[in-house]
């Protein structure tokens, strides 16, 4: 707005200085809000102008109320300027913005979700463009931006650091709409001092009288756009000029007054010409001279919105038309009657012929009563939406579809389809509401089921009552009887989630295999196999196993499937099953942008990983999956990340770090009681007291698995946490309990092919037994194939080792204890390799010192790019596959190398080897 100054605004202007001068060296982000007319816009447009005098690339965009339900409106506003760089991403960033602004169909094969793509696909653009010269955005109004642009803004703030991108966002003082994103810098704006107030006063209206001087410093209270425009509609003695304007009102209702007396002195055809361009979604020029033609049935060009340009109130270039500020759009729109708002909208939904999902929305405002063919058509435009990746859009355009349903039906799935939105936007809170009004219409059979599934998935960590796996199975049967055995199935797996989360009972469990195998679906489909896998993973565990070796051979699975069957297999112990399943999944779900299973995926990948000390893969996977679990507010999987991440400290000897860790995930896991998070907890706590040397510690915690009576039991977990029993068991008592805890196992689990199962038990009986049946027991175990469970064998022999050594057979004993050491050694195991090294000390036989490897000086996003880094990858292509810019993925090896004592990349490959 012209009268808006920057007069008083010293700190302000230093802070968006001080941004605008870094963007060559970083980049950096900052949120300013305050008040309607307080400055916002106008320290936006000088911290533009100073961007371009410097040469940089500026990116601006303005939020608009009527475009705040049309998905991505604000990113295309945003970077229009700068989409002819789209050919230099990936095809899939590429399709996925390009089919976001409907100038492209939806990628073949996409599905769900497509959000964290297209904010890739921004990054990737704002990077390209940054080659070129430091990028500017500026974004005013961000609270009626529609919410998947602001999604991809709080990604896109998260991440501009390692780019010449800066980021200025402003939004009204309540921050409603947007709160920003953690981390992000803030900035707000405050009333002017009275000092500067009478300096704005002085520069614009110097020959105020008195009185109203007085009058304006009085309304105002240092706004400086109320310093600006009161005195306009102010007499001289300080009264009103217009009626409309009165004292008593909220400063933004009397500024929005003070411009509508502007409004009234305007020509009728450019009152109507600014009344469509309020109401427009789009600023377009052209559209808004022919919906106002339509209006009107008379021809409105430009010279109609002369008058207004004169008075300040728009800006009016070849193609756009834009309010000089919010408040004289909300002005038109609240000085016009409702019969006029509606008709510019049926003026322009007639104007939009060609553009649907638009045409809906105008429809939909233009109508006053239900009408099920624009309901219809709002339908659609949600599923265009969701497919693009707008789920807040596709959400209200459900919810007014709703609105104008004639029939109760349509009202019952368009409420249904709102909620499971809902729930996928994390607003659980309002999900029992809409499936009350659901139900409150009258459900059918497969409805009903839809509902059940719904509260499940609502409800899952908050009631773990039997009843809830009753309900579900009686819940799928009638699904099936209805004709959906897919939604059936559905329902068998959350219920079978629920049997492994914790046991209810043979009688139950069974009650949910065979109801899952009465389904006529394939037995290799991977909703079966995760449900037969949950509910019964010991007496299936075989069958299972069997399935996905039969599936891993077919091959040809998707990702969806391959996070299905990744699944499946961790909850029967086939960790050498998970890892293969879980890579495959987790290529194909960050390609996709899919954070949700991406990280559940990762989080699985991490968990079986440990087992065969692979940190390369491993402790990546669990620092990405906690990263994406705290941005995509996944509390269980927050869990497992944590869960992960101490397992791996442990078994480096990183003792504080594992504790940090493990408290983490019990602060997080104890909010509800579930048992198999619990289990794992006490499991790794004893794995940390294992490497700490705290036996008597070690058994207490890892015990709590075997008491039925404490919130950890977890009887089939208890096939992992058997080997952790049987090492800290070294007292009488802990022998005898550990003992009889095996002897249950073997009758349970005895016959399990699970490789990971049979190495358990195998080594809990060569540590447990008697003395004249230990050795036989070693050397049985020594029998089972454990070369996909590397740690446990070179703990057995280390075992062994000890057990001969204590028996004075040392020459017998340093073969193994050597060859435990030598083991730790290879897999970093710090803790262990120490212990064997100090066997061999007692058995006479010295012991080089390892030093840390310089490997362990690299965080876990160091290792996944310097890895890759040594497979040739360049750094565009490492950041394709990690989904960074290649800038960063330079700042990384940066400092990656000194670490390593490298000097280039060639030595990569060898330095990693060597470790």
């Amino acid at each position: 707005m012209s009268g808006t100054t920057l007069f008083g605004r010293d700190e302000e202007l230093a802070v968006v200085d001080a941004l605008v001068d870094a963007l060559p060296e970083r980049g950096d982000a900052l949120l300013i809000h305050g008040a309607p007319g307080i400055g916002r816009s106008a320290l936006l447009d000088h911290a533009a102008a100073r961007a371009r005098a410097c040469g940089f690339t500026v990116l601006r965009a303005s939020g608009v109320r009527a475009e705040s339900d049309l998905p991505f409106a604000g990113l295309h506003q945003l970077t229009h300027t700068v989409t002819d760089l789209v050919a230099r991403l990936p095809t899939p960033q590429a399709q996925a913005l390009l089919g976001a602004f409907g100038m492209a169909e939806p990628s073949p094969g996409a599905s769900g979700p497509q959000l964290f793509m297209l904010s890739l696909a921004t990054l990737g653009l704002l990077g390209a463009a940054a080659a070129e010269a430091p990028v500017l955005m500026v974004v005013d109004d961000a609270q009626w931006l529609d919410g998947p642009t602001l999604d991809v803004l709080a990604f896109v703030a998260r991440r501009v650091g390692a780019e010449p991108v800066g980021l200025l966002v402003a939004v009204r003082e309540d921050r409603t709409g947007w709160r920003g994103t953690p981390g992000i810098r803030e900035l707000h704006l405050a009333p002017l001092a009275p000092v500067a107030a009478d300096a704005l006063l002085d520069a614009r209206h110097p020959a105020l009288a008195p009185g109203t001087r007085r009058r304006v410093a009085e309304l105002s209270v240092g706004n400086p756009l109320a310093l600006t425009e009161l005195p306009l509609t102010l007499g001289a003695d300080g009264a009103p000029a217009d009626s409309r304007v009165l004292p008593g009102l909220a400063l933004t209702t009397r500024l929005e007054r003070a411009f509508s007396v502007s409004l009234s002195d305007l020509p009728p055809d450019t009152r109507h010409a600014l009344l469509v361009a309020a109401t427009a979604d789009d600023g377009a020029l052209t559209e808004v001279l022919t919906a106002a033609s339509a209006l009107t049935d008379t021809e409105i060009s430009v010279p109609s919105l002369e008058p207004a340009m004169a008075a300040g109130l728009v800006r009016v270039d070849g193609f756009r038309i834009d309010f000089t500020h919010p408040l004289v759009r909300s002005a038109v729109l609240g000085s016009a009657p409702l019969a006029d708002r509606l008709a510019a909208h049926d003026a322009l939904a007639r104007t939009l012929r060609g553009q649907p999902d638009r045409q809906a929305w105008h429809r939909a405002a233009a109508g006053g009563r239900p009408d099920e063919a624009v309901a219809r058509q709002l339908d659609q435009a949600a599923f265009s939406a969701k497919e693009r990746g707008a789920a807040a859009a596709a959400l209200t355009a459900l919810e007014r579809a709703t609105a104008l349903s004639e029939a109760p039906s349509g009202s019952v799935a368009r409420l249904l389809g709102a909620a499971e939105l809902r729930f996928e936007l994390g607003q659980a809170d309002r999900v029992s509401e809409l499936l009350q009004q659901a139900e409150s219409l009258g459900l059918d059979v497969l409805e009903r089921a839809r509902v059940v599934l719904l509260r499940e998935w609502l409800e899952s960590e908050s009631d773990t009552s039997t009843s809830r796996i009753h309900l579900l199975v009686a819940t799928a049967e009638q699904a099936a009887e209805a004709g959906d055995p897919e939604l059936a199935l559905r329902l068998l797996r959350v219920a079978a989630w629920r049997c492994w989360w914790g046991d209810p009972g043979r009688e139950l469990r069974e009650r949910v295999v065979t109801a899952a195998e009465r389904l006529p679906v394939p037995e290799l489909h991977p909703d079966l196999v995760c449900t037969l896998a949950g509910a019964a993973p010991l007496e299936a565990s075989t069958t299972v196993i069997d399935r996905l070796r039969r599936l891993e051979r077919e091959g040809g699975y998707d990702v969806v499937t391959a996070a299905t069957l990744a699944n499946a297999a961790i909850m029967v112990n086939g960790f050498d099953h998970v890892t293969g399943f879980a890579r495959h999944a987790a290529d194909g779900l960050r390609r996709q942008g899919r954070r949700g299973p991406l990280t559940k995926t990762l989080v699985l990948l991490a968990l079986a990983t440990v087992h065969t000390v692979d940190w390369e893969t491993g402790l990546p996977a669990a620092a990405e999956a906690a990263r994406l679990a705290e941005e995509t507010a996944q509390p269980r999987w927050l869990t497992g990340a944590r869960v992960a991440k101490a397992q791996f400290a442990a078994l480096r000897g990183d003792v504080d770090t594992a504790l940090v860790a493990i408290g983490e995930a019990e602060g997080q896991g104890l909010t509800v009681v579930d048992p198999s998070k619990l289990a794992y907890i006490q499991i790794t706590r004893g794995l940390i007291g294992l490497a700490a040397g705290r036996f008597a510690e070690a058994f207490s915690c890892v015990w709590r698995v075997f008491d039925p009576a404490d919130p950890s039991y977890h009887p089939f977990m208890q096939t992992l946490a058997i080997t952790e029993l049987a090492e800290a068991a070294t007292g009488d008592d802990e022998r005898a309990m550990a003992k009889a805890a095996l002897g249950r196992l073997l009758a349970s689990a005895g016959t399990s092919e699970v490789q990971m199962i049979r190495v358990s038990l195998g080594f809990a009986r060569a540590l447990l037994a008697d003395d004249e049946h230990a050795e036989e027991h070693f050397r049985s175990a020594f029998d089972l194939d454990m070369s996909r469970t590397p740690f446990v064998r070179a703990r057995l022999m280390l075992a062994y080792g000890t057990w001969l050594r204590r028996r004075r057979r040392v020459m017998e004993a340093r073969t193994p204890l050597r060859i435990a050491r030598e083991s730790f050694a290879a897999m970093g195991v710090e803790p262990w390799r120490e212990r064997a090294a100090q066997e061999l000390r007692s058995a006479g036989e010295g012991s080089r010192s390892q030093g840390r490897p310089d490997r362990d000086l690299l965080t876990p996003q160091e290792v996944q790019i310097a890895r890759l880094a040594a497979q040739g990858l360049s750094n565009k292509e490492i950041g394709r596959q990690l989904h960074l810019s290649p800038r960063t993925i330079g700042t990384h090896l940066y400092r990656t190398f000194p670490k390593l004592g490298i000097t280039s990349r060639s030595q990569l490959s060898e330095k990693l080897g060597a470790d």
